[in-house]
C-alpha cells in the first residue's frame, strides 16, 4: 500500500491541504471525502458516534483511529485509550495531535486486553469479507476484559440494490451484497484496491452468536446505519 490516506492526513495536519481524497466502490461512483471531516470535533460528529462515545468505559482500544478524533475525546475525558491503525501516516498524525498511545498495528496483531473496543466509521469494514467475520469476532472477544464491550457501527446497504418498485436486483451468484471493493485516490495517485464490508444488523447478530457474543442494537442512524454493542 502507498498509504495515500495517511499522506492526505499528514498534508492536512501540516498545513499542506490543497485537495480532498476521492473514493469509489464496486457499486458506486466517485465521491469526495473532505479532509476536514477527518479532523472533526465531537460537536461535528454524527449522533451515532456521539452515542458510542457516551457508552465507553474503562480502558479503550480505538481501532482504525484515523486522525485520532475519538481517541482525543476519550483522552480528554480522563480515560486510558490506545489508538491503532494500519496507516503509518494516520498514527503520525495521532501523535502530532497529542494522542499519548498510538501504534501502527492491525487489529489481528493486537494482544492487550481492554474494557471497551471501539470500531467506528463502518467498523465492520475491516472484516473485509463475510467469511472472515467469525475470525475477527473471536479475536475481538479475546481482547475483552471481564464485562468488556465492543462498540461497532455499520450500514445495511441493501437499499443500493433496490429498483424503483422496491425490488432487489443483486446477482445472487455474486455473494453477500455488503462485500465491496473500495478504491481511493489522492493527488492523482491510486491506492491499491481493498476489500470492505458493510454488514446488516441481523447478519452481525448471527455471526456474534456463532462465537459466543451477544449483540444488542444501541441506535439506528439516519441512513440505514446502526450502532451495536457486543459483549459476552
Amino acid at each position: 500500500m502507498k498509504d495515500l490516506f495517511g499522506k492526505a492526513l499528514l498534508d492536512y495536519q501540516n498545513g499542506n491541504y490543497t485537495e480532498d481524497i476521492i473514493t469509489s466502490t464496486s457499486i458506486s461512483e466517485e465521491d469526495t471525502l473532505p479532509l476536514d471531516y477527518l479532523f472533526r470535533s465531537y460537536a461535528e460528529m454524527p449522533e451515532l458516534e456521539k452515542k458510542a462515545l457516551e457508552q465507553i468505559k474503562g480502558s479503550v482500544l480505538d481501532v482504525g483511529a484515523g486522525a485520532g478524533n475519538h481517541s482525543l475525546y476519550i483522552q480528554d475525558k480522563g480515560l486510558s485509550v490506545k489508538a491503532i491503525d494500519i496507516s503509518e501516516g494516520a498514527i503520525k498524525v495521532c501523535k502530532l495531535r497529542g494522542v499519548n498511545d498510538a501504534e501502527k498495528l492491525a487489529i489481528l496483531d493486537e494482544t492487550e486486553t481492554f474494557d471497551t473496543i471501539l470500531l467506528l466509521m463502518n467498523g465492520t469494514g475491516i472484516f473485509q469479507t463475510l467469511k472472515d467475520v467469525p475470525d475477527y469476532l473471536k479475536h475481538l472477544k479475546s481482547l475483552l476484559k471481564p464485562n468488556g464491550q465492543i462498540l461497532i457501527d455499520s450500514s445495511d446497504i441493501k437499499y443500493m440494490f433496490e429498483d424503483e418498485d422496491g425490488g432487489f436486483w443483486q446477482d445472487m451468484n455474486a455473494g453477500y451484497y455488503g462485500e465491496l471493493d473500495y478504491f481511493l485516490s489522492y493527488k492523482n495517485e491510486d491506492e491499491a484496491p481493498m476489500k470492505w464490508l458493510y454488514l446488516d444488523f441481523n447478519t452481525l447478530n448471527i455471526a456474534c452468536a456463532s462465537v459466543g457474543l451477544k449483540c444488542k442494537k444501541v441506535l439506528d442512524g439516519e441512513h440505514f446505519d446502526y450502532l451495536a454493542k457486543l459483549y459476552v
